[in-house]
């Protein structure tokens, strides 16, 4: 449902938009039912000429099962959806899948700055590719990102891949994704941290093999070939 007005673009996207469809799903159905109840009600003892009201405590088993019966199917659905959401929050926040790469993201008032890893695939060497409100990314890979800020408390946002991180000053944060879609895509800053908290947007590039190839070929300070050369034999 969620994926027809924003694509999912990663891997655990699908899992996170049928947890929110389920939710949607189950009060949605409550919803229209006590709506529906409610108006009935309001019908069916509406004032009548003749007809005197009747004074009801709610003591008699016959009348407080309209309430306990309902209450137990309610935490029945709780019980489906919170079983749901701690199992996506384990797969996106907890588990921590091998990383084929590596990317720094550095948050400040009012930018982003990525740092990815160049045509020798390590972050932190001297080939790597500094690049400010654009990530580059390549389908069908795993990425850990490494998440920090130099001033205050951002929120690191991808709409596409349903991902939401805070950054926090003084700490870095790991997290993960798979991105499962080429094209392109905003970045957002999903916490207010100032006055240009709305201009702090980005774009992610989901790439092609041949297309990340090429672009890390056109920004990368060294050549693919030189890094192919100094790299140690056993790699």
């Amino acid at each position: 449902m969620i994926e027809s007005l924003v694509p999912a673009a990663s891997s655990y996207a699908a899992d996170i938009d049928a947890l929110f469809t389920l939710i949607f799903v189950f009060v949605g159905f409550w919803l229209i039912l006590c709506e529906g109840l409610f108006f009935w009600l309001i019908w069916r003892f509406r004032k009548k000429e003749g007809a005197r009201g009747q004074y009801i405590t709610g003591e008699l088993k016959s009348e407080t099962r309209w309430i306990t019966y309902p209450h137990l199917l309610v935490l029945v659905c709780d019980l489906f959806i919170v079983v749901g959401a701690v199992k996506v929050w384990y797969d996106v926040k907890q588990y921590l899948p091998p990383a084929e790469e590596t990317v720094r993201i550095v948050s400040q008032q009012w930018a982003w700055t990525f740092v990815h890893a160049g045509p020798d695939g390590l972050l932190g060497t001297t080939d790597d590719i500094t690049k400010v409100n654009e990530l580059h990314v390549q389908v069908d890979r795993t990425y850990h990102y490494k998440l920090e800020s130099t001033d205050v408390l951002h929120s690191f946002s991808v709409p596409v891949f349903r991902l939401k991180q805070d950054a926090v000053p003084g700490r870095v944060i790991t997290g993960w994704f798979r991105p499962t879609q080429a094209g392109e895509w905003d970045i957002q800053c999903a916490e207010i941290c100032g006055i240009g908290h709305g201009l702090m947007g980005a774009r992610i590039y989901i790439e092609t093999p041949a297309q990340h190839a090429a672009w890390l070929m056109q920004e990368s300070p060294i050549s693919i070939a030189a890094v192919t050369r100094t790299r140690p034999a056993e790699e």
